[in-house]
């Protein structure tokens, strides 16, 4: 059980791969007024465990609404419970941390149901990543004229990151998690997207060779979210379970590059340790580019010398903020400069 803070985006929050096997709790008190649509998903199912609001409206005006949030969740199989006491729980888990929990009837004897629950499996380890990647490569044309070709590690990827990249010009393979490195490496893409995804980072080891192999042949390297994790363990770095993670659209980074302050979307529950200055202990290669305003951790990390970044946060972040979209413009030209050095 988690909680998240944003106050609009329910249904990209419903359908996010990186929620597979989590209750969400929204801390917004009315949810469901605007209904559900299409097109704002970021896959094609809701992906929570079950969905928990204080109030869900009983009716829905937006002139993009196809369904209400009540068919759409029934529609799906999805449980969800309203008049619960949001601010309490929250508050629980704050104070507790996220924990293992359930949606039951009132009826089902409480030890029958705390039975279930403790034999569900804790976060710590867990690999949800290939649950949820696609089981065929799949391509997103670009948008006008194509100019590079990037693979996208697919461990949960959200549909607005292809779309933000082939709006930028870029014709982008999705290949699922259990693709070789021997496959990927054979025919190097001009770039590599490491997408978001559910689980410990430290249980999904794959990605480490093709990140290494990529990089190390200048080919320009981005990842976001379990992403950023996965590319920080690859150079070295440790990766640790936060009491409650960071869920919400509110979230605000510095980015120590530059100064400036970004307001950030941001789902995850792991996060990379954080050294003296701005090193990344384990990963001299790396340094800290990024940080969470509200506790410190580390939000965002680039390789020294080699053209790789990656940050915690969601950059594609729908329906928003999009302060961080730049991230994407970074990758362009990381790309492009590889292809003026004829590399």
């Amino acid at each position: 059980m988690v909680f998240n803070t944003a106050m609009t985006g329910y249904q990209e929050i419903l359908t996010d791969p990186s929620y597979t096997g989590q209750l969400v709790t929204m801390t917004y008190p009315l949810i469901g007024n605007y209904g559900v649509n299409s097109e704002d998903c970021e896959s094609p199912v809701p992906q929570v465990a079950g969905f928990v609001v204080r109030e869900a409206s009983r009716v829905y005006s937006s002139w993009r609404a196809e369904k209400g949030l009540g068919d759409y969740l029934r529609e799906n199989g999805i449980t969800g419970i309203a008049d619960v006491d949001t601010r309490a729980l929250t508050r629980h888990l704050r104070t507790h941390g996220a924990m293992r929990g359930a949606i039951a009837p009132v009826a089902l004897p409480e030890k029958s149901v705390l039975e279930q629950v403790r034999a569900q499996p804790l976060m710590e380890g867990l690999d949800l990543a290939c649950g949820v990647s696609t089981d065929e490569p799949y391509e997103v044309p670009a948008v006008g004229e194509e100019r590079f070709h990037v693979l996208a590690y697919d461990f949960g990827v959200k549909a607005h990151s292809p779309k933000l990249l082939a709006e930028r010009g870029c014709r982008v393979t999705v290949i699922p998690a259990d693709t070789s490195v021997d496959e990927i490496l054979a025919n190097p893409p001009s770039g590599l997207f490491v997408s978001n995804g559910p689980g410990d980072p430290a249980a999904v080891e794959r990605a480490e060779g093709a990140i290494l192999g990529l990089a190390k042949a200048d080919v320009p390297v981005f990842g976001i979210c379990l992403g950023h994790q996965l590319i920080s363990r690859a150079f070295g770095a440790d990766t640790y379970k936060l009491p409650f993670g960071h869920h919400g659209a509110n979230h605000p980074v510095k980015n120590l590059d530059t100064h400036a302050v970004e307001i950030t979307s941001q789902n995850h529950g792991f996060a990379v340790r954080r050294g003296e200055g701005d090193e990344i202990p384990g990963a001299p290669g790396l340094r800290l580019t990024h940080v969470n305003l509200y506790d410190g951790t580390v939000e965002g990390v680039a390789h020294r010398e080699l053209p790789v970044l990656s940050v915690q946060y969601h950059p594609e972040a729908a329906p928003g903020p999009h302060d961080s979209r730049y991230l994407f413009d970074r990758f362009i030209e990381m790309m492009e400069q590889r292809r003026r050095s004829g590399r």
